[in-house]
């Protein structure tokens, strides 16, 4: 255990936990929301720190990321536990799981740098999992790795603290947030959370100059309006920037939701034309074979710039991070 930050004493050796907007009071003895943040004789313990249940060398487009190092190689990193309760969640036998040392590999902040650059990954990603319940070991990892020049990715839910931020995000350089839905009632039905803190959380991240794209699982009868779908595509576009690539992916069904169908092939893609109309540059589809909607194109002369199948790319017709038909500037980190 390691004590963690981002917390307060309140009376009777309570303790408030600031790091997420769900600011669970913990009793002695007691676990937060989460399930790896306990109050251990009046203080704040990460039980998650240096503690990850999955370890992996995955390709980046796999987070997704498709404008940040495409074509790289990422550590990927997870512990036990999540601070929403996503009833669609498909990493549910991590998230969702109490800490159980046996379970997990002893991995402090120096090891995890040590084998991303053995396996020669560029970054490394906090995932799996929501990072933001491990932010002390995140951040620690994330502060040593930039020292290596690696990168810091988090594959996050969105859901922290306005006090908390600033600090857990201070080397961080791209992040995938997923937007659940653009319905408060989704939020509170399926995954016991809101809406709000989660925009807010995505303003706060473009402003700092983090690198970000948007992914949103399309769940049947669920969150497939494409109204729905136009309003987040709108807020994207007027809040964000047109150019924060948005990704649709397929919902498999999976724990609390395995009575509904899997997303169809053709739903992501109406998603996407609607995206597209709307006025998002870069919109992509996953969780499906779908070559021309998971590559990219230029969004001035429309060039094909990066060609994937699944989470692997076959061209690249970039140079410098510019087009090399017309020259156009992609939004983006590239090599």
């Amino acid at each position: 255990m390691k004590e963690a930050r981002f917390y307060i004493t309140l009376d009777g050796q309570r303790l408030q936990c600031t790091l997420c907007p769900r600011y669970c009071k913990i009793k002695p003895g007691q676990y937060g929301f989460c399930f790896v943040r306990k109050n251990y004789e009046g203080k704040l313990f990460s039980l998650a720190y240096g503690q990850p249940y999955a370890i992996n060398v995955d390709p980046i487009e796999k987070k997704p990321l498709f404008h940040f190092l495409p074509g790289s190689r990422i550590l990927s990193i997870g512990t036990a536990g999540c601070n929403l309760a996503c009833k669609f969640c498909q990493n549910w036998n991590i998230s969702k799981a109490k800490f159980n040392q046996e379970k997990s590999s002893d991995l402090p902040p120096e090891r995890v740098v040590q084998l991303a650059m053995q396996y020669k990954s560029s970054s490394i990603a906090y995932t799996y999992n929501e990072p933001t319940i491990f932010a002390e070991y995140a951040m620690e990892t994330a502060a040593q790795a930039a020292n290596h020049n690696l990168k810091n990715v988090m594959v996050t839910n969105g859901y922290i603290s306005s006090e908390a931020i600033d600090e857990v995000y201070q080397n961080i350089n791209a992040a995938n947030v997923d937007i659940k839905s653009f319905s408060e009632v989704f939020y509170q039905k399926l995954t016991l959370s809101h809406l709000m803190p989660v925009l807010e959380s995505i303003k706060h991240l473009k402003k700092m100059g983090i690198w970000i794209e948007i992914t949103n699982l399309i769940i049947p009868t669920w969150n497939d309006d494409l109204r729905e779908i136009g309003r987040l595509c709108e807020w994207i576009r007027d809040e964000l920037d047109p150019f924060v690539p948005l990704h649709f992916t397929a919902f498999h069904p999976d724990y609390k939701l395995s009575d509904l169908p899997a997303t169809s092939p053709e739903m992501l893609l109406k998603a996407r034309q609607r995206a597209l109309e709307i006025g998002l540059k870069y919109v992509y589809v996953g969780n499906v074979a779908n070559e021309k909607a998971s590559s990219t194109y230029c969004h001035n002369c429309g060039a094909l710039l990066i060609k994937r199948n699944w989470h692997s790319i076959s061209m690249v017709n970039m140079l410098s991070g510019k087009c090399l038909q017309c020259g156009q500037v992609i939004p983006g980190v590239f090599k």
